[in-house]
């Protein structure tokens, strides 16, 4: 089952008294020439990579990385130029007409950042690449820059916590990231009291029409929540980071009799318009070679949220955790 982004509705709500109490602010004090942002900035912070950043304004901002487009939206940050291409399509960002297009990362537009002279760049993920990076800096020299990209070794928790605690103190919006962090701690929390060590777990990713091994150790889309969460792998095969999976038999897969699947459906936010895919529920409960595995026999699935593989993002990491939950009560 999909579960839905119950974050988002928060962040708009959020949003919205935000807005209001900045109208009456406004309708208070007519003749102030300066509004909260020209008194907020200038603003120092340390990003992500330990480097310290001084933002002079927050005018016009490019962002390229995936995590932190859905919070762009929700806190109607001033957007100017983007990846549109790796939107999803539940973000209201998606089909803007005032946000220049980058494209994908494989092969950016670098001449959009340079036409939107943005004065704030929040780089990372798929275009952390040195290439990327270098490419972004370069379009935008003038701009304040952070590196939205963690330590190797940071863990999926902590890198949420940083992370959106940073972007509030970027954006004056505080309060707003440390009720996200809070609602996440509280998923992660429910989840970890609902699971039990003695049932197993095991990830997989949908690709191509095909059914593929995601390992408990770094494999895309499971692999945080193994670790988030503490839940027992039923393979704990060696494997890859691919975002296709790994290609594993069926029977093998099948041999693990896992207690319970966890599966990231790449084929639901990559598909392109018309055409025809399986979704991965359908796909799994109609392998024969599955038929047999506990999981499958108890309908304990539970399959992430539909633009997952585009988003990553706190609201998708808190649906998980809810759906996983979900799934741990109901058994």
């Amino acid at each position: 089952m999909s579960m839905p982004r119950t974050l988002t509705a928060v962040g708009f709500g959020l949003a919205a008294v935000l807005a209001l109490g900045g109208c009456a602010a406004t309708a208070e004090a007519p003749d102030s020439g300066e509004s909260a942002a020209d008194d907020y900035y200038p603003v120092t912070v340390t990003d992500m990579a330990g480097n310290e950043v001084t933002i002079e304004s927050a005018d016009s901002v490019a962002i390229t990385d995936n995590r932190f487009f859905q919070l762009a939206a929700d806190w109607d940050l001033p957007v100017t130029v983007a990846p549109l291409d790796l939107f999803s399509p539940e973000n209201p960002l998606k089909d803007s007409s005032e946000i220049l297009n980058i494209g994908l990362h494989t092969e950016p537009d670098f001449e959009q950042i340079v036409a939107a002279d943005p004065d704030l760049v929040v780089n990372g993920y798929r275009f952390s690449s040195e290439e990327n990076a270098q490419g972004v800096k370069d379009a935008a020299p003038d701009a304040a820059f952070l590196d939205m990209t963690g330590p190797e070794d940071q863990s999926a928790d902590e890198f949420v916590v940083e992370s959106i605690t940073l972007m509030g103190e970027v954006f004056n919006r505080k309060a707003e990231a440390e009720a996200l962090v809070d609602d996440f701690h509280t998923a992660l929390d429910e989840a970890k009291d609902a699971y039990d060590p003695e049932k197993t777990v095991m990830g997989l990713v949908t690709s191509g029409g095909e059914i593929n091994y995601s390992n408990p150790t770094d494999g895309r889309g499971a692999s945080i929540f193994f670790d988030l969460v503490g839940m027992t792998p039923a393979l704990d095969a060696e494997g890859t980071t691919d975002h296709t999976g790994d290609n594993v038999s069926l029977e093998a897969l099948a041999q693990a009799n896992a207690d319970y699947l966890l599966v990231l459906d790449r084929d639901a936010a990559v598909s392109e318009e018309g055409q025809t895919v399986v979704p991965a529920l359908e796909l799994i409960t109609g392998s024969a070679a599955l038929a047999s595995v506990p999981a499958v026999q108890n309908e304990a699935i539970t399959v992430m949220p539909a633009d997952y593989y585009l988003t990553e993002d706190v609201f998708a990491y808190t649906a998980v955790l809810n759906g996983l939950t979900e799934l741990f009560e109901s058994a």
